[in-house]
């Protein structure tokens, strides 16, 4: 019998928690799920990722009507991926926001994303029926730009590349706090099958170099004091090095896909075998390691069918 992706196999509903990380801020998280954050200002709600279907991010209006009923005005969505765009429409907000490149890449890869994604994660895709199709952002900004939610400022800027090429944080200075999407995860593994190995550690330290008071990460629980911050950071990072250098270095040694993942076992399992969506991610962060080692800078784009062809690669 073929053995299928781990997240095929992910079908349990996982607990939600909705955190305050500062005032007026909130993390919607679930268990190793795409989060979301929620920035109340004076006279209106911003929303950071909008969830994977309408019918998820109904589970966040939700939640957030429990502690505001300001309307929500503003959805920013840290890149493009499918489980992080898709349910924006449920939100009805007047703006969505994106980077430059972000929007690039919906242009290039959106729907072929979509299907990959859709056949990976059936759990998070129920109700797909109500997505009407890709989000497109109303606005979009190079490197940096400024939303006021009355007197509150959000600062939203590119860093570097790392989850992606297009990413950004969502940075609210009255509190100290940084929305990072898939920069930062904890206790979660990173999905880097569309990352920039080389990049990303030096994206960590642009974030790190803000000295924050808490943290939304992509992905695991809100992060909140110094010391659970720099914890998230490190995570990340020891991740990130720790899939690249033993992918590369039988890449560079004309090795094969098979035995870079073998090697990437060796090293990652050992750390992180328990975290969430591991099993999930490795394959496709092995892919991407290996193509990067290569001079592949540009991540190749994945498709439901490439996903089946690497995976019976992998499977021997």
């Amino acid at each position: 019998m073929a053995i299928e992706f781990a997240s095929k196999g992910d079908l349990e509903e996982k607990t939600i928690s909705f955190t305050e990380i500062g005032k007026d801020l909130w993390a919607f998280t679930a268990e190793g799920d795409p989060n979301t954050g929620v920035i109340i200002g004076d006279d209106s709600v911003m929303i950071v990722d909008a969830q994977a279907t309408p019918r998820l991010a109904n589970m966040v209006i939700e939640k957030i009507r429990t502690v505001t009923d300001k309307p929500i005005k503003h959805v920013v969505l840290s890149h493009y991926h499918a489980v992080r765009v898709l349910g924006a429409s449920a939100y009805e907000a007047s703006e969505i926001i994106m980077s430059e490149k972000a929007r690039a890449m919906v242009v290039e890869r959106g729907q072929e994303d979509w299907d990959s994604e859709f056949e990976r994660f059936p759990r998070l895709f129920e109700g797909h029926e109500s997505i009407p199709g890709l989000t497109w952002p109303s606005q979009t900004f190079k490197s940096r730009m400024t939303v006021y939610l009355g007197n509150r400022r959000v600062d939203l800027m590119h860093l570097g590349r790392a989850h992606t090429a297009g990413d950004i944080v969502a940075s609210v200075p009255d509190q100290n706090v940084m929305f990072t999407g898939d920069i930062v995860e904890y206790e979660s593994a990173c999905y880097c099958g569309d990352g920039h190995f080389h990049d990303w550690p030096t994206t960590l330290k642009a974030v790190r170099d803000w000295r924050l008071d808490a943290i939304a990460p992509g992905r695991g629980d809100a992060l909140v004091g110094e010391k659970q911050v720099n914890a998230a950071l490190d995570f990340t990072e020891d991740f990130i090095r720790s899939t690249y250098d033993p992918v590369a270095r039988v890449a560079v040694g004309g090795g094969s896909l098979k035995e870079a993942w073998d090697a990437c076992r060796a090293e990652c399992d050992p750390k992180f075998a328990d975290v969430a969506i591991y099993e999930h991610c490795l394959p496709f962060n092995v892919s991407r390691a290996y193509d990067e080692a290569r001079g592949v800078d540009n991540p190749r784009i994945w498709t439901a069918q490439r996903d089946k062809e690497m995976w019976a690669e992998l499977q021997g």
